[in-house]
């Protein structure tokens, strides 16, 4: 009996499992009526996250209203039948995360009473609380993604508190935020410092000083380098669009991505992975099936 090898062998694969950092894959869902159901989405195997775009109306004032485009109409009560699609998905390990902002604006954060009000609404009708008017039914969703572009850069903090507060009631509520790549983000950059956020999908597209530009990934490794030591969260993602159509700026070619882009990135221990912006676009290009394996 070789016992040297054999002992040596289960060390070998623990170390290659070890060295290696595995990233997944998280795609926003929700603001194209073509782009399929979401349970089709989390059937392709290709995705760990889905992320839902957009609670786009809330705080000072405002009724928080979903806007999910041509998926339902939430005025009539209408996407209540997305209940069972999240939970078929949440059923494959896939984690669902509510989106709240996005780029068309209309909402803000007054003060701190509103950011606890916002808390209290999201927790009782999309988290694990209850409400006799959840917007998407029963399921419970497994957390609340940060996209801020607009309003004011103030309260996403304290929001950020209060929803970490709802972990201690029995399921954890995951936290994600999507800033821009300069950095300190102009929006959330505030929130981030709270170290409560698992995944952050730093957008690297729409802002040519720290994307990538052909050939030429300087940039955005050195914008990569500074996010990494600045910010305490859990995993950071590398957030591109799905196709040169998605974004005025940022796309990577896959072959790009593959043989430069991830193995740079690969080697920090707060890599997650690659966020991409949207499903609708992954569907015209196929990227997330090409990069996959490689992420």
């Amino acid at each position: 009996m070789d016992f040297k090898k054999s002992a040596f062998l289960p060390l070998l694969v623990l170390m290659l499992v070890v060295g290696s950092q595995a990233g997944g894959i998280a795609i926003y869902w929700g603001q194209n009526g073509q782009e399929g159901t979401l349970s089709d989405t989390c059937a392709t195997g290709n995705y760990q996250y889905v992320i839902l775009a957009f609670l786009s109306s809330f705080g000072n004032g405002n009724k928080p209203m979903l806007n999910l485009a041509g998926h339902c109409d939430p005025y009539s009560n209408g996407c209540t039948k997305l209940s069972s699609d999240i939970k078929s998905c949440q059923a494959k390990g896939i984690k669902v995360i509510l989106s709240i902002g996005g780029g068309a604006g209309g909402y803000t954060l007054a003060s701190s009473q509103d950011a606890r009000q916002l808390s209290t609404y999201l927790w009782n009708n999309f988290l694990g609380g209850k409400s006799p008017s959840r917007p998407l039914g029963e399921a419970v969703l497994d957390g609340v993604d940060f996209d801020i572009e607009g309003g004011t850069s103030q309260h996403w903090d304290e929001l950020a508190r209060f929803l970490s507060g709802y972990s201690n009631r029995g399921k954890k509520v995951i936290l994600t935020a999507a800033p821009q790549c300069p950095f300190p983000d102009a929006w959330v950059g505030g929130a981030l410092k709270t170290g409560l956020f698992d995944y952050v999908w730093v957008q690297f597209y729409n802002n040519p000083p720290c994307q990538y530009t052909s050939g030429d990934a300087s940039n955005l490794e050195n914008a990569w380098k500074t996010w990494i030591s600045s910010i305490h969260a859990g995993k950071i993602f590398l957030g591109l669009p799905a196709a040169p159509s998605a974004a005025g700026s940022g796309f990577i070619p896959v072959n790009d991505l593959i043989s430069t882009v991830i193995p740079a990135l690969k080697g920090s221990e707060k890599y997650g992975g690659v966020m991409l912006w949207s499903k609708y676009y992954d569907d015209q290009t196929g990227y997330s099936a090409a990069i996959k394996s490689h992420v």
